[in-house]
């Protein structure tokens, strides 16, 4: 996922978390705002309960992933930012990927 489509600064953080519109699932928390660019943004989060530098990098890595196949975010009208929680590790890929589907279908309805 290139750079321009990676929410990345603290205070573009705040500002969708604080707009509280959310949805959750068992793996992740999705909070989500109307875009400030021409294309949408994801932010990715993971907590240090979750593992070390190396786990959590990992985890990060698997869900850009996801995110490429799941979000066309040059059509997107949102900004995400997604929180990995302790389900994510439990479970497979694949089980993951749709667990994101799902949740961002929940927030296309909204």
């Amino acid at each position: 996922m290139k750079k321009a489509y990676r929410v990345r600064k603290n205070e573009e953080f705040t500002k969708i978390i604080t707009k509280k519109n959310t949805k959750a699932s068992r793996c992740f928390v999705v909070y989500y705002d109307h875009k400030k660019q021409e294309h949408g943004r994801v932010g990715i989060s993971v907590s240090k309960k979750l593992g070390n530098a190396v786990v959590r990098n990992k985890l990060k890595r698997q869900l850009r992933e996801m995110v490429r196949d799941v979000i066309d975010l040059d059509d997107s009208i949102y900004d995400y930012i997604i929180i990995i929680k302790q389900g994510f590790i439990d479970n497979s890929f694949a089980d993951n990927k749709k667990d994101l589907e799902k949740t961002i279908k929940a927030c296309k309805i909204v």
